[in-house]
């Protein structure tokens, strides 16, 4: 059965999430900006959208983001010059879908609130694209209540910096945290930093 709020230690002031695979599925924003790109390449080098969506969504999910674009040179041919577009896209794009929450999580977040206690966003990754995500998320109105870190500002996570700088500006304990972890950076930064954390896998399940 997921961790709900009520098995949470009540005296948690604060939260801290990151996005991707957090949240929300880190696929679906991927996902969507392959498909506006492929529709971009359709017109202007004539192949298929279909089949370079799906080439790049098989190559994310083998390999990973990095060689997404490599692949499409090599297997398809599609020149260099695009690959600027592709990642201007993922800094900017306007996605077709808003970016859907986990449901256990959507319901973690409004328990949260209504408990009045507070919701960080910790996030690595390129400030801007990590920007863009959360303005395209479906926040079922809890925007005003998420106060959003950006790693690269400081250092990226598992460097316990960030979390450092988010207890001296608000005034809290470490005590006082709970970090949602997603992958093996989350753990070693609140393992570092010092704070108690449960896996997002444990709630989102």
């Amino acid at each position: 059965m997921p961790v709900t709020y009520n098995e949470i230690d009540p005296r948690k002031k604060a939260f801290v999430f990151e996005l991707d695979d957090v949240l929300f599925p880190g696929k679906d924003y991927y996902y969507q900006i392959y498909y506006l790109f492929a529709n971009l390449l359709e017109y202007t080098e004539l192949n298929s959208a279909a089949k370079t969506t799906d080439l790049m969504i098989d190559t994310y999910n083998r390999k990973g983001e990095a060689a997404v674009y490599d692949t499409l040179v090599n297997d398809l041919g599609v020149d260099e010059k695009y690959r600027s577009k592709l990642e201007l896209m993922l800094l900017t794009a306007r996605l077709p879908l808003k970016l859907l929450l986990y449901q256990n999580m959507l319901t973690l977040l409004q328990d949260i609130v209504t408990d009045r206690k507070t919701i960080f966003i910790v996030t690595n990754g390129t400030p801007q694209m990590q920007l863009n995500k959360i303005r395209q998320v479906e926040w079922h109105g809890l925007e005003p209540y998420l106060t959003c870190y950006f790693t690269e500002e400081s250092l990226p996570k598992p460097e316990p910096d960030v979390i450092d700088l988010l207890l001296k500006e608000h005034h809290l304990e470490r005590r006082d945290l709970l970090m949602i972890t997603g992958s093996e950076t989350d753990v070693l930064c609140a393992e570092a930093s010092g704070i108690d954390y449960i896996p997002a896998s444990k709630i989102i399940s």
